[in-house]
């Protein structure tokens, strides 16, 4: 399995949009199995999934998520078995803990509880250890599939979960948005990451525009000069970090222009154009995750 975390500490970048809709064009190769965590205590993607634009939830997926609540089947009730002293972690993976949003495209839904593991009161040191364990024995559960890709929309905070994640993944993805603290919260983001995750090694880290302003008029320039002036400071932070702290780095070319809702794109289909743009980042994704 492929591994990729989509992180940014600062809010309303458009970071769990993002990570649901690569996952979802993910999906629509008929070769490729993925699935998506939801991390955020605040839930955001979870309850994008399970209401429909009215507010009405939808019965499928509520129903669901009643029930593994009930059996005690969500991911705080993985973390706290596996957290117990002299655990064997004896937490059964199957669709009772994994919903299938469709049949290539599976989830892991967040719940409340995930607070608790902001006030850090479970062992860091044990706690760090938990999604690299998760992942195996999902990986090796005879009662889910085999997935390619698995995707962690993560808090926007540097959590104990957060950790676990960065910890063990192949690839961080970082949404920016054009305007004055992109590139300064990106070189204090990436100068933070190695110093966080030590001693494990720092994945490698893509950044894209989500958001991006085209420019106005007939103007045959690809983005707005404001759009522009930021990708170029995004650029010059991460030629810095690759050269000073060795971390393996890159700006994908591929922009996000279009501002569509996270529970209009999952409920009445995603549009065609915001589709081939994440389609072409999706593109630019499996191409950096697969260079030597």
């Amino acid at each position: 399995m492929k591994t990729i975390a989509t992180i940014n500490f600062k809010g309303g970048v458009g970071k769990t949009t993002a990570t649901w809709s690569l996952g979802y064009v993910a999906s629509l190769d008929p070769e490729v199995k993925t699935l998506i965590f939801d991390l955020d205590a605040q839930m955001s993607l979870t309850q994008a999934i399970a209401l429909n634009e009215d507010g009405s939830p939808i019965k499928s997926f509520s129903d669901w998520y009643d029930r593994a609540i009930g059996k005690h089947k969500t991911i705080f009730n993985a973390l706290d078995e596996f957290t117990k002293p002299a655990s064997n972690f004896n937490f059964g993976i199957n669709h009772d803990f994994i919903y299938k949003i469709s049949e290539r495209y599976h989830f892991i839904p967040s719940v409340e509880d995930l607070y608790w593991t902001e006030l850090e009161l479970f062992d860091r040191d044990k706690v760090k250890y938990f999604i690299q364990r998760l992942l195996e024995k999902i990986q090796n559960s005879t009662s889910v599939p085999k997935y390619d890709y698995v995707l962690f929309d993560c808090p926007p905070s540097f959590s104990l979960l957060s950790y676990s994640v960065l910890s063990c993944c192949d690839l961080v993805l970082i949404p920016i948005n054009p305007d004055f603290f992109a590139a300064k919260g990106l070189d204090l983001l990436l100068s933070s990451l190695r110093m966080r995750i030590e001693p494990f090694p720092v994945p490698r880290i893509g950044v894209f525009m989500n958001r991006a302003k085209k420019p106005g008029g007939s103007s045959i320039k690809r983005y707005s000069n404001e759009t522009q002036r930021y990708l170029d400071d995004a650029r010059d932070v991460l030629n810095q970090v690759s050269r000073e702290k060795d971390l393996k780095v890159k700006l994908f070319d591929s922009a996000i222009f279009d501002k569509v809702g996270m529970k209009r794109a999952i409920q009445e289909g995603m549009p065609t154009d915001f589709q081939k743009q994440f389609q072409g980042l999706w593109t630019e994704t499996k191409t950096f995750l697969s260079e030597k």
